[in-house]
């Protein structure tokens, strides 16, 4: 950053200008010397961060020509969509071992010296924030193995002073319980917590772990506080990753669930990543969910208007339940043309598409001494690089077949 409260004036990647914003004073200042990032390494200087490339003629002539502010900055890509969403990854590490998300024996984990220090994750928050984003969800690897979780979230949380207007969390829910006050104090006022099974032993089957009592008294206490409407909890989900052959049989409990709990129950299609051995016979799709559910509840009605454009689940609902029901149909019908998400791996790198493989390390250009405005080009050459869907890698066996990272390692 330039210093205290300056103005920064910014640029895409077509060297557009950007209106200029206030940084805050209280934000973390970056060295101006070349910091080791490991045993007697360095990362040099990267001038210049970013050139414009012929290919992005035609973007650079459509946001040229354009009356919408958003569609000068670093944050839209050449498809028009405009990027206000960014999920952090705060950890590599889990507590669990979940069969959707790594092998048994878990993941090679980078060394910690690769990880974002938590005023890195600050600074890039708020840049992001400076940019336009207006919602944040930290994710993992679980976030709450972190040990300095609270501080983070207190830290994200001072950034809703200039705009940002969302800050989730995306957790196993294991530790949640001892956790959750303190972190609604912090800021946090949404939270999603990963549940696949409503009994017991295939809960440990799934997980490989222990804890499912914790993790419904954390779903307890969540709807709680939302439901008190004053404690600044106000919205709590569960995510469920569907598998044939381990719970699809569950899905209309986990319907009926929602009858006599305030909670948002989230149906996820089973995605292809490194080490989880997805193959399509375990794949189950929206339409099969819907047509099991129907089996049992043929009442659950579409709630179409409570759809937002960039919603990334379909609501439905029983009537007259206090909860909801949504599905996430990354698979068999994506939403891509909508997406408005952007991701910061836990080492440091922004991932424009989950199912893309392109990365550029923001980690290593701030600890060779990048200032904001050059990390904003970085992060808008990046963006405008997204592929229209799917990381360009077409349907289910196309992502399934390509290289990415564990889910683990990318965040949730």
């Amino acid at each position: 950053m330039s210093g205290a409260g300056a103005a920064v004036k910014l640029a895409d990647s077509s060297g557009l200008p950007v209106e200029p914003r206030t940084l805050p004073a209280n934000a973390p200042k970056p060295a101006q010397t070349t910091p080791p990032i490991g045993p007697a390494t360095a990362v040099p200087r990267i001038a210049p961060l970013i050139r414009p490339e012929p290919a992005h003629a035609a973007v650079v002539e459509r946001l040229a020509g354009s009356e919408s502010p958003r569609s000068a900055t670093p944050l839209t890509d050449r498809f028009g969509r405009f990027h206000d969403y960014l999920r952090i990854s705060l950890t590599e590490k889990c507590n669990l071992r979940c069969k959707y998300c790594m092998p048994p024996e878990g993941v090679a984990l980078s060394p910690k010296n690769e990880m974002l220090t938590t005023q890195e994750i600050l600074r890039i928050a708020n840049l992001f924030v400076d940019l336009g984003v207006t919602k944040i969800r930290l994710t993992g690897g679980e976030p709450l193995v972190r040990p300095d979780i609270v501080d983070v979230v207190a830290g994200l949380g001072e950034l809703k002073a200039k705009g940002l207007e969302t800050l989730g969390m995306t957790t196993n829910g294991i530790t949640l319980s001892k956790q959750m006050d303190a972190l609604v104090a912090g800021g946090m006022d949404a939270v999603n917590i990963s549940l696949d099974s409503l009994v017991p032993a295939k809960f440990e089957l799934i997980t490989r772990r222990k804890g499912f009592d914790r993790v419904m008294s954390a779903i307890e206490k969540a709807t709680e506080l939302v439901g008190s409407g004053n404690s600044g909890l106000v919205n709590a989900k569960v995510n469920c990753v569907v598998m044939r052959g381990i719970n699809e049989d569950e899905i209309a409990d986990f319907v009926g669930f929602t009858k006599d709990h305030a909670v948002n129950v989230r149906f996820i299609e089973y995605m292809p990543f490194d080490g989880n051995r997805w193959n399509d016979t375990k794949f189950v799709s929206y339409a099969e969910m819907l047509d099991r559910i129907r089996q049992r509840f043929p009442e659950l009605t579409r709630l179409s208007h409570a759809d937002k454009p960039n919603d990334t689940s379909k609501a439905w609902q029983l009537p007259g339940a206090l909860g909801r029901v949504g599905f996430i149909t990354s698979m068999s019908e994506h939403f891509c043309g909508t997406c408005n998400r952007l991701r910061v791996t836990a080492d440091g790198s922004i991932k424009v598409c989950l199912f893309g493989s392109e990365e550029v390390s923001l980690r290593d250009h701030m600890r060779a001494g990048a200032s904001d405005a050059e990390l904003a080009q970085l992060v808008g050459g990046a963006v405008v690089k997204k592929h229209a869907k799917h990381g360009g890698k077409g349907g289910m066996h196309g992502i399934a077949s390509s290289e990415n990272r564990p889910m683990i390692k990318i965040g949730g």
